[in-house]
């Protein structure tokens, strides 16, 4: 990391890779887009935008909890969140991120596949749908309760 820099920080380099797999905004072809003179916000920039998502994922931070001051619009960021996870956006900037790293240092992808293999079930893990045995009370009866249950309409 390098000095005064945040670690949510987006360096030019970063965002020189990320920026051509950002989508396109959603547009109608029938629909002509003009935006009038002072007639509401500007867009969001992409790069403001995917800064503050870094921001929101790196950080742990809400989204209604975004620094209004420094991203914009909270419910803005997390709209465009949640369109580019459904255009693929964040699949691909995944798959990218594997496939340089496989480049720099090399993935043992025949490993990682018997991986999944392997993996035992946690302890007191069972099939889905199907009850757990109860660990047995300490003193080896079954709970009930102290007091037998009185009838209702029995006098005390």
């Amino acid at each position: 990391m390098t000095k005064g820099r945040q670690p949510w920080g987006v360096s030019d380099r970063l965002w020189a890779e990320v920026e051509p797999m950002i989508p396109p905004p959603p547009r109608k072809p029938a629909n002509e887009y003009q935006r009038k003179p002072g007639a509401g916000r500007k867009p969001l920039s992409s790069r403001q935008v995917f800064e503050a998502i870094v921001f929101a994922l790196r950080t742990g931070i809400q989204w209604k909890a975004l620094p209004k001051e420094r991203f914009g619009s909270p419910s803005s960021i997390h709209r465009y969140f949640q369109q580019w996870e459904r255009d693929g956006f964040f699949a691909s900037l995944w798959q990218a991120g594997l496939a340089e790293y496989e480049d720099m240092q090399g993935i043992a992808w025949k490993w990682q596949g018997n991986a999944k293999a392997k993996v035992r079930a946690s302890r007191g893990a069972t099939a889905p749908g199907k009850k757990r045995q109860q660990t047995p009370p300490v003193d080896g009866r079954a709970w009930r309760p102290a007091v037998a249950r009185r009838q209702r309409r029995q006098a005390i």
